[in-house]
This record gives structure tokens, sequence and C-alpha cells, in this order.
């Protein structure tokens, strides 16, 4: 089986502008995401999905696969789902470009999760106190007992009827793995009615009734949205030079 990860690449932002192409430690947070996700040695190919000359010339100038999409997307999935004309992998890995800081451990257990008979497409979790799951920036996801996703939210899921002192919440981390035909498939569905509630992609194919099997990690990833979220990285990164 051949395993490649698409790294969707879009130069606009909102709360950060042009956020992928700020420095962090020497390079920008696009390149270091992709020398980060090639050096945990999980990839036959690694790939940036970019329509930004600059963001292209970043990821050329470290000798890297860049495939420029030529159409206006509104997700990242669609986007890596347009590279597939180039790219040859029965399994695509959506790994996010603003997280400069890929874990090897989680992806192979991402991968992992497709030895299992009928897996399609598969993502990560980690375990949030109760305080942290009020945050609506932070998705939700509850599971059914062979870990396979039931409902993603951006409200605290389940719901603390009874004020249970040791209830946790699952966060889901937004690095999915599909195989290359849902990837193709899931792309050419309209939005979905919960998807476009709660703005969250993966919800159109929890509505398709597609199981979505959900991995345990431990790593808490440092998405960048924001300037703080940068200085987090710098500091970050700092700690273990």
């Amino acid at each position: 089986m051949k395993i490649a990860a698409l790294i969707p690449a879009r130069y606009g932002s909102t709360r950060l502008p042009a956020k992928l192409v700020q420095d962090l430690g020497g390079i920008s947070v696009i390149q270091r995401t992709y020398v980060s996700t090639l050096a945990t040695g999980v990839f036959d190919e690694v790939w940036v999905v970019t329509d930004h000359e600059q963001i292209r010339e970043q990821v050329l100038d470290l000798g890297g696969k860049v495939f420029f999409s030529s159409k206006p997307h509104e997700s990242g999935s669609d986007r890596i789902a347009e590279a597939l004309e180039v790219v040859d992998a029965d399994l695509i890995v959506n790994v996010q470009g603003d997280e400069p800081f890929q874990d090897p451990k989680s992806l192979k257990d991402l991968v992992a999760a497709f030895e299992r008979p009928k897996v399609k497409m598969a993502s990560l979790m980690c375990r949030i106190p109760e305080d942290e799951a009020y945050n609506p920036n932070a998705v939700k996801v509850v599971v059914d007992e062979k870990m396979n996703a039931i409902y993603f939210s951006r409200s605290p899921i389940p719901f603390n009827r009874e004020r249970n002192d040791d209830i946790f919440y699952w966060k889901h981390i937004g690095v999915y793995a599909y195989t290359r035909e849902l990837l193709i498939e899931f792309t050419s569905w309209p939005k979905s009615r919960l998807e476009q509630i709660e703005m969250l992609e993966q919800l159109r194919l929890v509505e398709k009734g597609v199981k979505i099997r959900m991995v345990e990690t431990s790593h808490q990833a440092i998405a960048i949205d924001t300037k703080e979220d940068l200085d987090r990285a710098r500091n970050f990164l700092k700690s273990i030079l």
C-alpha cells in the first residue's frame, strides 16, 4: 500500500494573515510543516497542495513536491482531491499546513488503523478536561464501542447533565486519512445540512453513514491560527533546539 501525505496550504487566513509564510525558527511555517511531516518516515511521498506562488517557491526551495491548484476550493479535502490527478497513492493523509510539529507515533498509529478490515477513513483525537470542552474552537467527538465517530461538534458533547467530576472529552485533531476512492467520492458530495450548521466538513461523511475510525493520541498539536499561537510555536521550538 502506497501512502502519501498531502498538505493543503491556503495563503489567505482571517485571524493571522499569510500565516503559512511567517517565520518559524529561520524557515516558514509551511516549510517547517513539510520538513516535520517528511521526517516522520511514515510516508512514501509528501506533497504540498497550494494555489499561491510564494508557498510554492518556499517548498520547492526545500526540494519538496508541490501541486499547484488551479481551482478555487472551500476545504482542504477538496484541495487535496484535485492533487490526485498527479499523486499515485492508495492511502491519502491530509496533514494540516498550520501544524508545524508532526508526531511520528500519532501518524503511524493513524495509518495502522487501515490494517483492520473495512476501515476507509480515520482521524485522531485526544483527551481534554471539561473546562477546555467549552471552547468552540476545540472540536469535540463522541465515539461508539468500536471507536468509530458518532458525532462531531463545537459544543461540549456529551452534555454533563449530572455534573460528574470524572468526565472527560475527546478533542478532534484535524488530521484525516482516507482511501483514495473515499476521498474522491467524499469531495463529489454537496455540503450537508449539519456540516453547514457546525462548519465541520467531516459531518458530511457522518450524515452519509461513513464510519470514521478515531485513533487516540496523547500528542497535542500546535495549530497556528493567531499571533499568540505563532509565539507559542516559536517558544516551543526554542525549547527543543
